[in-house]
Formats: C-alpha cells, structure tokens, sequence
C-alpha cells in the first residue's frame, strides 16, 4: 500500500479539497448533503493524474528518480495505468452522485485536462498551462457550471499559483533559471495581491482572507525567494513542495473572504496535516 501511496501522493490530496470549497463559496451554493461528495470527487481526480503521471514519466524516471514505484519495480505500469483508469471513474462517479449533470460537466472536461496533460502537453510549452487549468476547473467544480461565472476570480487565483508551481517545478532535477525564479515570485505577489483587492463582506471575512494572504505569502514566498537567490534543485524542489501546501492558506483566504470564514478556519487546519503526512510521502 505505501507503493500505491507514493504513486498517487496521497497526502498531497489534502491541498485540493479546498479547491471546490473555494468555488461552492464563491457561487454562493456551500456543500452540504451529498454535495459535500465533490472534495471527494476532487480528490479522485487528483491521484488520478498522480498515478497517470508516473506512467507517462516511467521511462524518465528510470533515470532521473529511480526510487519511484514503477522504476523501482513495486508498482507496474499495467497497475499503474489501471490505477489511473479506476480513479477518473471514481472521481466522474462521485461528482454525478453530488451534483448531477450540473456538476458532471465540469467533472468531465476536469478528467479530460487531466489526461490530457499527463499523456500529450506536459512536456510542451503548454504544459503549466495545462496544469492551471486543471486547477481552475476543480475549483469550479465546486460552483458547478450554472454557478461557474461566479467562481471564475477564485478559479482564477488559484489557476494563477498553480502556473507559477508548475514552472518552477520543471527544475526540479537540475535547477532552474533565476529569471523564472524571479518571474515565478512576482506571481506570487500579484496572487497575493489579487486576494487582498477584493473586499469582503464584513470584517470578519476580511480578517480571514488577510490571514490567509498573508500566511500564503509568508510560506510560499519565502521559498521562492530562496530559489531566486539559488535557483538549484534542492532549493526548487523545497519551493515547489512549499507551493504545492500554499494551496491551502490560499484556499482558506478564498473561501473566508466569500463569506465562510469558519469553513476557511477549518481548511487552515489541513495544512500541518500536511506538511507532517509529506515527510511520509513526498508531494512531488
């Protein structure tokens, strides 16, 4: 099992399920009942394009990361590919039976992005692209698609940082530019920035956001400025785990300033969760 775990980052999954809170708050449609299976549907979707991952980069890994579960010859690339298939099932499965066809039609062009990322434009220029549209569309998942303009400046935000990881992500194994580094940085702040120009309700709401701006901005940018200063591997592989659990913080600010402030109080409580499940299995 811990093979499986390591192949679908299982403790990772843990910075998505804020993702469709986020877009329920925005749209003003909070989870409850069986909408509350969408975290869930996320998740699913999640470790799918984790395991979906690791097959498509079997042969790289071979190579650059040895001790993954396939190179390393505990999970196979049949299982793993399998592992993938079930997962997307799952995640579509769960996402009828919370929202119906409201929430499956964004399920589905979500399990699409995911695939699409993972067999075709990783590797390409398109391939952070890709991934931040991954994220923006769990977020709106969330609102599902007759709320979903109304979740588009959440979905943006975190579509926004998930460019910004995925960048830097891609020297992981032997570093990246200070330029990108640099550039990575700045969307940090402008993320920051997004989140603190939109005023929220009341000042409870907006207390909540501040935290959660400035908690994201301390974590996540502090990493990112270490990359700057040595934009090595270690150093970015640091910065994209730390942007990886930014999620979070980032999340609870989203969904504070929507107007859910003990939902974002209760999100915030994922994060050392997180950090301590990472030293387990690692995120990246």
């Amino acid at each position: 099992m811990r093979a499986y775990a390591e192949l679908v980052r299982a403790p990772a999954a843990l910075t998505v399920l804020g993702d469709t809170f986020a877009g329920a708050a925005a749209a003003g449609v909070p989870l409850r009942g069986r909408r509350l299976l969408l975290p869930l549907a996320s998740v699913a979707l999640y470790w799918s394009g984790m395991a979906l991952n690791d097959w498509s980069d079997r042969e790289l890994d071979a190579t650059e990361r040895p001790e993954r579960p396939i190179p390393s010859g505990r999970v196979s690339p049949r299982a793993a590919l399998a592992t993938a298939t079930a997962l997307t099932a799952t995640g579509l499965g769960l996402a009828a039976v919370a929202g119906g066809r409201d929430a499956v039609a964004v399920a589905v062009p979500l399990a699409a992005a995911v695939w699409s990322y993972d067999t075709v434009l990783k590797d390409t220029a398109a391939g952070p692209l890709a991934m931040a549209a991954c994220r923006g569309l769990d977020v709106l998942l969330g609102a599902g698609r007759l709320r979903a303009p109304a979740a588009l400046p959440a979905a943006t935000v975190l579509a926004g940082h998930t460019l910004g990881v995925t960048v830097l992500s891609r020297g992981e194994v032997h570093g990246t530019s200070p330029a990108t580094a640099k550039a990575v940085l700045g969307g940090t702040t402008a993320t920051t920035a997004a989140v603190l120009a939109r005023p929220g309700r009341t000042w409870q709401h907006r207390l909540g956001a501040v935290a959660g701006a400035v908690a994201y901005a301390a974590t996540v940018g502090r990493a990112q400025l270490a990359a700057v200063r040595e934009p090595g591997a270690r150093a970015v592989r640091s910065a994209t785990r730390t942007g990886i659990h930014g999620m979070v913080p980032l999340q609870s600010a989203l969904v504070a300033r929507a107007g859910s402030p003990l939902v974002a109080a209760a999100l915030a409580l994922v994060l050392p969760l997180a950090r301590a499940l990472s030293r387990k299995v690692g995120p990246t």
